[in-house]
């Protein structure tokens, strides 16, 4: 391969990608979005790396709340104070000497987070970017106070969050920042988890998404494990796999972040994801593409369904079925046919896009009833939807008294055999279909009774 052939295929990648990429920049733009990153994340060498791509979804019109963690920070001051530090599980006793280096961790994260959201160098992806970062005193907290006999002293929890401020901030075109801190109406100040301040903000914000970057990848848990063919998984089968299982190998931070995630969707919000913070470009992955690289808690129930298909997804069963149609595997159908069958159609929709649908012509004289046109995703294949939608069409077809499925196939007649059917002959089929069966195309016929 030539110089200009590796260019030209390198600029038609980046043209797909970007093409790819384009549903979601309409679906994202205006929409508001919480991320939440450790302390650990701040400290890695790559840390600039998340910092250009939150820039880059400011960009593409994201309205942003970040969350930042200290824990590692919070630890190096007491060790430089010669202080130990008192965990019980994830929470810190955080006692006054304690909540001094707690201050001091804190304030200077942040102050060099917002340094590095100041960048503005031509050379780096920041160029032209001048975001606009504000903070305040939004986090209004409590003591935790005494715990299984333990008093935490000065480690609090999240009492209320001045959503009314945020939103105005946000509103303005302004990226909302917010620490590990709380203050209290008598004046004290508080530590708190990042996790459970993100969550907060994001129930009461009705975020469209919550956003955990955590330092260990999720996709090395047996719960990401759990999750199928691209790392998403219902919040109830999420809350059942993470209660059942004890050996995911989480520190005690990622598991509090965890439960965060799941309080949120519990909370109302519809989409929590959890990345690892050493992919690079993780964040732009996992919101830009349709499949992600994380692992995705969702409640929407529409996520991904199998409905009824209605008109306005006749574009998207054509775009499915046009390579199938020209390697011979279904029979052509224009767009004008399709529109008038389209009643007749099942399709399998995840966020948006048809990744699988069928068809069920019926013949109610003859009780019988065609399977037709089962098309899936390259993508989603030898994941159980043909099954799913075969599932679908066998009860729409015994709802209206259909005694028998038949099939014509010239590719795929063992998946027709394993799910039931059995080889037929023309002469088996309602006569309608037998004065229009395509001898040259010599398709197999198969039947299954109901």
């Amino acid at each position: 391969m030539n110089d200009s052939t590796a260019a030209a295929t390198a600029s038609t990648g980046f043209v797909a990608a970007l093409r790819a990429a384009a549903p979601y920049v309409h679906a994202h733009n205006g929409r508001t979005f919480v991320i939440a990153f450790g302390g650990e994340a701040c400290a890695r060498p790559d840390f600039e790396r998340l910092i250009y791509d939150i820039a880059l979804l400011h960009s593409l019109g994201v309205k942003l709340v970040l969350v930042h963690g200290a824990r590692p920070q919070i630890e190096a001051r007491l060790a430089d104070r010669g202080l130990a530090p008192t965990l019980v599980g994830d929470l810190r006793v955080t006692d006054p000497p304690a909540m001094d280096c707690v201050k001091a961790a804190v304030g200077a994260l942040r102050l060099d987070i917002e340094a590095r959201l100041s960048t503005g160098l031509a050379s780096t992806p920041m160029g032209g970017a001048r975001l606009k970062v504000a903070g305040g005193n939004w986090v209004t907290a409590r003591p935790m106070g005494v715990r299984d006999g333990i008093d935490h002293q000065l480690t609090g929890e999240v009492r209320r969050i001045d959503i009314t401020a945020i939103g105005e901030l946000l509103a303005a075109g302004r990226i909302a920042l917010l620490s590990p801190l709380g203050h209290s109406p008598t004046g004290e100040t508080f530590n708190l988890r990042a996790g459970e301040v993100a969550q907060a903000v994001a129930v009461g914000l009705a975020a469209d998404k919550l956003i955990f970057v955590l330092a260990e990848n999720p996709d090395h848990w047996t719960l990401a494990a759990s999750a199928g063919d691209a790392g998403q998984l219902p919040l109830a089968e999420a809350e059942r796999l993470l209660s059942a299982t004890d050996d995911l190998p989480l520190s005690a931070e990622d598991r509090a972040l965890l439960a965060a995630a799941l309080a949120a969707g519990r909370g109302g919000v519809k989409r929590v994801h959890l990345l690892g913070a050493a992919a690079d470009g993780a964040l732009l992955r996992e919101l830009y593409t349709r499949d992600g690289c994380g692992l995705m808690i969702y409640t929407d129930e529409n996520y991904e369904a199998v409905r009824k298909a209605s008109i306005e997804d006749v574009g998207g069963i054509l775009a499915l079925i046009k390579p199938l149609e020209e390697a011979g595997v279904l029979v052509p159908r224009s767009r004008e046919q399709l529109e008038l069958e389209i009643g007749d159609f099942d399709v399998m929709v995840r966020d948006g896009t048809v990744i699988a649908c069928s068809a069920l012509f019926a013949f109610p004289q003859n009780r019988m009833a065609e399977l037709s046109c089962v098309a899936v995703h390259p993508d989603y294949r030898r994941a159980g939807r043909a099954a799913a939608l075969l599932a679908r069409v066998e009860t729409r077809a015994r709802q209206q008294g259909i005694e028998k499925l038949f099939a014509l196939t010239t590719h795929s007649p063992h998946w027709f055999i394993e799910h039931g059917f059995v080889a037929g002959g023309i002469g088996e089929l309602p006569m309608q279909k037998q004065r229009i069966y395509n001898y040259r195309r010599k398709s197999i016929v198969l039947i299954k009774a109901l």
